[in-house]
């Protein structure tokens, strides 16, 4: 018998499958546990295995971010170096010094620590150190739990880009890109080096997959020009893929928004499974184009349909969407994004049900 977790990995491969792997997952543990209740499933595994899904992702402590809406998990957090909560303010700040709104779905940056600092202390600015005790507990829990069953993945979201301009402020570490740029690769090496750090340890803890995560696209295009992507990030992110590509495994990359002026690029460095696509891209010309190299995770829209349509729209949209990106394979099946608190519980039944109709008919 064919486990999850082989699923998902002869997918990446482009092997024979029995059927399209899926994923579905949400923007806040409350918003999960909300579901599980009202379908009456007794335990967040079974939700699981009624959602279908493939893959599960974990992080170290220090991407409490993560949890920003688990208040009970931040209580127990804060007991440790690895969180602070101001309670009052509603601000999670982690290991960073980087603070998180946390009544909100989405992330909400409240406080960057490094915003308005000189030079120097941003020259004299270390990254935390991975090897904190009790940084890894819920990965090893978690491996040790669900590994070889589920495709367990050490998530690298808020990754090198997101970690700067979470430290320095969005439009104050996109200036410095232009004004200060020795200053800026200076920093972006540091962040690097955990990066680099984390894929090692990936790797060490016998994971199948390298993820790592930034958002490059905004709904039109890059945020930025593809020289300064090319410049400040490709060969950062080419030296964390590295170490992925060096032990066998694939790489996953998450990054919203339209970033088909990079896909190429990314390809050219080692990338694998593109997380998610939006239908802000062109799935045909992406699975025409792209699909012989990579995997496309995602593609089934959370901006409209799935909030506000009917059960019959998403399963309509949905449809769609596998047969475009799923066609012969090379996809794994899921939102574009989180379920966020605006999805009704039927179009999720919805979605569940589309999946189990489509993932054999389109290989």
């Amino acid at each position: 018998m064919v486990t999850r977790e082989e699923r998902v990995l002869r997918t990446i491969r482009h092997d024979s499958i029995d059927y399209l792997p899926s994923n579905i997952y949400f923007a806040s543990h409350e918003k999960k546990l909300s579901l599980m209740e009202t379908f009456q499933f007794p335990s967040l595994d079974e939700f699981d295995d009624f959602l279908e899904n493939h893959l599960y992702l974990t992080s170290p402590m220090d991407d409490t971010f993560r949890f920003r809406g688990d208040h009970e998990f931040l209580k127990n957090a804060e007991k440790t170096v690895f969180a602070k909560v101001d309670w009052g303010n509603g601000i999670l700040y982690d290991r960073w010094g980087i603070g998180y709104d946390i009544n909100t779905d989405g992330i909400c940056i409240r406080h960057h620590p490094l915003r308005g600092k000189s030079n120097l202390e941003i020259e004299n600015y270390q990254a935390p150190n991975l090897n904190e005790p009790g940084n890894l507990a819920l990965i090893e829990q978690d491996i040790k739990k669900y590994s070889g069953d589920y495709l367990v993945v050490l998530v690298g979201y808020f990754g090198i880009f997101e970690r700067a301009w979470g430290l320095l402020g969005y439009e104050e570490f996109m200036m410095n890109m232009l004004l200060e740029p020795k200053l800026m690769e200076g920093f972006l090496d540091k962040i690097t080096q955990y990066k680099i750090d984390y894929a090692k340890l990936t790797v060490k803890l016998g994971c199948k997959i390298g993820h790592t995560g930034d958002d490059f696209g905004s709904q039109k295009g890059l945020m930025f020009s593809k020289d300064l992507w090319v410049k400040f990030f490709k060969p950062r992110l080419a030296q964390v893929w590295k170490v992925y590509k060096d032990a066998g495994l694939p790489v996953m990359h998450h990054t919203c928004g339209n970033v088909t002026e990079i896909i190429g690029d990314m390809i050219d460095i080692g990338l694998d499974v593109l997380e998610p696509v939006q239908k802000v891209m062109d799935f045909s010309y992406l699975k025409k184009e792209f699909g012989k190299y990579l995997t496309f995770w995602g593609g089934i829209g959370t901006q409209d349909i799935l909030p506000f349509g009917s059960p019959q729209d998403v399963k309509k949209m949905a449809g769609k969407v596998i047969e475009t990106l799923g066609k012969g394979g090379g996809m794994i099946i899921a939102p574009d994004q989180e379920i966020m608190a605006d999805v009704p519980p039927e179009n999720v039944v919805a979605l569940v049900e589309t999946i189990k109709e489509k993932r054999v008919s389109v290989l």
